[in-house]
């Protein structure tokens, strides 16, 4: 089960879990970079803004050794409220599917090997 504590999310095998927000990473890019935090702030909501109208126009992102973003379609389909039984129709809809690319596998199989040393 997850546990939402403000910033920190404990997994079952308690292991927290940092979440790291927009503020956060603008505030360590403008460290490492010597810039001001308003101007890393405009250039990384620039960025986020052209993802999301690249994905919203049916376009697919490639970050060479990051990942892909691409949007799938969504059949329509029949669901089923758990708790009234009811069923339900579910139309169509778009999905944005995120594909890891190598540099990142790697560094998250590292990680994986710390936590579980053999």
């Amino acid at each position: 089960m997850y546990q939402s504590v403000a910033n920190r999310v404990t997994l079952e095998e308690d292991k927290v879990m940092h979440t790291v927000t927009k503020k956060e990473l603008v505030d360590r890019i403008a460290d490492k970079t010597s810039s001001k935090r308003v101007v890393v702030k405009e250039i990384i909501q620039s960025f986020l803004n052209e993802v999301i109208d690249e994905l919203g126009q049916g376009n697919r992102l490639e970050f060479r050794d990051f990942g892909v973003f691409e949007t799938k379609k969504r059949a329509a389909r029949i669901a089923q409220n758990p708790k009234t039984l009811e069923r339900v129709h579910v139309p169509p809809k778009r999905t944005v599917k995120f594909k890891v690319g190598r540099l990142m596998k790697v560094k998250l199989q590292k990680g994986l090997a710390a936590e579980n040393p053999v």
